[in-house]
């Protein structure tokens, strides 16, 4: 089959790999479930099958081949300093705007009309397609065309470097300074009724006096996020120690 006579979505399909990856899938069903979302799950033999497996595994790959990738660039540093940085890249907020980048958010296969959209849905579909490249090429070629095509092309890992966006960590030394007790409370957790995945909310109390609230699909990410929410609103504050006992509940 000529690639002419493709289909739109075919065509989009060959072409990302072409111009994004540099190589041409074999196991196309392979790839395609790996755009599949849960929420666009197939069925066979009464088993859903969408891309979760493949993002588990991806994850694993991808974690591995971000560490060897800064252990080399840097071979100064220090652990701390590595595994901060690997943090950053690996991110669901970086995985997210890497996919959009990259236009792979186009290929993804989800239903259109959920309430509040997937907001790690582009993240999740790049663990994913981690992983099909491992089980497809194997560990080399996937590191190959990770290095290669991602990390030295569409990542600055010099901006990254100085991103400063440990905000629990930024947060809590604020408090530490002002002797301020400060406390990340998990509020409440439940499953999403359209994606069947676990959240969490969490909210921050400094001195007791709740904060913002913020919720996410693990415990640190949903901390995180809170914490985000609430260092940022104190630094819009003129006056920050007043701003600790005016910031209503969320």
């Amino acid at each position: 089959m000529s690639f002419l006579s493709l289909n739109k979505e075919s065509r989009q399909f060959y072409l990302f790999f072409k111009n994004i990856l540099g190589f041409r899938p074999r196991k196309t069903e392979l790839y395609r479930i790996a755009f599949t979302h849960r929420s666009h799950s197939l069925s066979r033999q009464g088993h859903r099958i969408n891309n979760e497996r493949l993002e588990y595994l991806g994850d694993a790959v991808l974690g591995m081949i971000v560490a060897e990738y800064l252990y080399k660039k840097y071979p100064l540093q220090e652990e701390g300093f590595l595994t901060i940085m690997r943090s950053k890249i690996v991110s669901r907020k970086s995985l997210n705007q890497l996919a959009r980048k990259i236009g792979l958010l186009d290929l993804v296969e989800h239903q259109q009309d959920v309430p509040g959209g997937y907001k790690s849905m582009g993240g999740d579909a790049f663990e994913a397609l981690v992983g099909a490249i491992y089980l497809e090429k194997g560990f080399n070629f996937t590191r190959r065309v990770l290095v290669d095509k991602v990390l030295c092309t569409y990542i600055d890992i010099d901006e990254i470097e100085l991103q400063e966006n440990n905000y629990k960590s930024k947060l809590i030394d604020w408090c530490q300074k002002r002797r301020k007790k400060i406390d990340f409370v998990i509020e409440r957790s439940f499953v999403r009724e359209h994606s069947g995945r676990r959240e969490y909310e969490c909210r921050v109390k400094i001195d007791g006096v709740p904060q913002l609230s913020a919720i996410d699909y693990s415990i640190k990410g949903a901390e995180q996020l809170a914490a985000e929410k609430t260092y940022k609103s104190l630094q819009g504050e003129s006056d920050v120690e007043e701003a600790v006992a005016i910031i209503p509940s969320a």
